[in-house]
């Protein structure tokens, strides 16, 4: 099997992002998401570089994972965070190295931004991943994350 190459996300991929995050929420959150918000939440990212960036893996020249990358601000550190969200991988091309090449061109794009770390979060009950960001290195944090959301 060939080594997948990444690359940014266009508007051209807009369709596949808006799918995988859908099978993403469904897969491991049980949750059916308004696609219209989505598409408009997906769009939003690649029509505004600030809010951040998308990476789209492909193998062959078929597109078969992407991930999110946000920003966040840290004061103590003065710097960013990377934060990976939305990951998502074909079932077809699980286990095979996708993951860990999307990982390894994020890390490589937050050292040349200066970022100060990278961060994600994962369901409890997903052990497979949990497993998968250990193996890479990343350690779990001493939070909670607590929310509330509007409307």
């Amino acid at each position: 099997m060939t080594a997948p190459t990444i690359r940014a996300a266009t508007h051209d991929d807009l369709d596949h992002l808006v799918d995988w995050n859908a099978a993403m929420a469904a897969e491991t959150e049980h949750k059916t998401l308004d696609r219209a918000v989505l598409t408009a939440g997906v769009r939003g990212v690649l029509d505004e570089s600030r809010r951040g960036f998308y990476l789209i893996a492909e193998r062959d020249g078929e597109a078969v994972g992407s991930l999110l990358v946000t920003y966040e601000w840290s004061d103590w550190r003065n710097g960013d965070f990377f934060w990976i969200q939305s990951v998502y991988v074909v079932e077809s091309a699980r286990r095979s190295g996708v993951f860990r090449a999307l990982y390894t061109a994020v890390e490589q794009r937050a050292r040349e931004a200066g970022a100060v770390g990278m961060r994600l979060y994962v369901e409890h009950e997903n052990h497979r991943a949990q497993k998968t960001y250990e193996g890479l290195g990343m350690q779990r944090c001493d939070y909670h994350m607590y929310e509330v959301t509007f409307g």
